[in-house]
């Protein structure tokens, strides 16, 4: 699916204009913990927008690196590479000896057959780590089956979480959870028909008095964590 057409065919923007808003939330993070990584890996990068706004906030000294094993995100991510980001064609897990201060897993760890392994594998080569977790397991998805399968369908999605699954697998493999919260991602300006706009009254309405019962039921929030191994 993304070392072939599938994806792109599927999402032509690559989800370009999601990278603000997540670039926000990751130096939101790293504000509020002080932490000032000299090097930052993105894995799984994509079109590679991410860093590239991340890299405006972050001091000009701060060594950006992106890796992407699809060839078509990475004609993509040429576009932004200068000489504070730099992109490799490759799969991270093959890059032996490869660390860095700080490695971004956003929107990844849904797509990979094996996320135990894949965790496992990254958890020493960086110190620090922030996950971006869309929350997929909520009651009206499993109320309505055609979610899941869209979003198998759509976007590779293997894998579907809610809060406390997710946290119980960073918790499993030993990482240290710093930070979690809900951030609304159903307010981004993205046209889903009819349905999403009804769901942002109860979301909207809800989320401030019952998040975690508003989260189980309407999802809408996904889930900004850092780490550290």
């Amino acid at each position: 699916m993304y070392t072939g057409g599938d994806y792109r065919k599927n999402n032509p923007t690559w989800d370009v204009e999601d990278a603000p808003w997540k670039a926000d939330l990751i130096f939101s993070l790293m504000e509020k913990h002080n932490l000032r990584p000299a090097t930052v890996c993105d894995v799984g990068c994509g079109c590679g927008e991410i860093l590239f706004q991340l890299k405006k906030k972050l001091p000009a000294s701060t060594r950006l690196t992106e890796y992407e094993i699809s060839p078509r995100a990475v004609e993509l991510c040429k576009e932004r590479e200068n000489e504070r980001l730099s992109f490799s064609l490759v799969n991270f897990c093959d890059e032996h000896g490869t660390s860095c201060d700080m490695i971004l897993l956003i929107d990844l760890i849904e797509h990979l057959e094996d996320y135990y392994k894949f965790l496992r594998h990254v958890k020493p080569r960086s110190h620090y780590k922030i996950l971006h977790i869309p929350l997929e397991m909520f009651v009206l998805a499993v109320l309505h089956p055609q979610f899941h399968r869209g979003q198998r369908k759509k976007v590779g999605h293997l894998h579907f979480f809610s809060r406390d699954m997710a946290l119980q697998v960073l918790r499993d493999l030993g990482y240290d959870v710093l930070d979690s919260s809900y951030t609304a991602g159903y307010a981004l300006p993205r046209e889903y028909g009819l349905k999403d706009k009804l769901l942002k009254i109860p979301r909207a309405l809800l989320c401030p008095v019952a998040p975690d019962f508003t989260v189980r039921v309407f999802s809408g929030y996904p889930l900004p964590v850092l780490v550290k191994s």
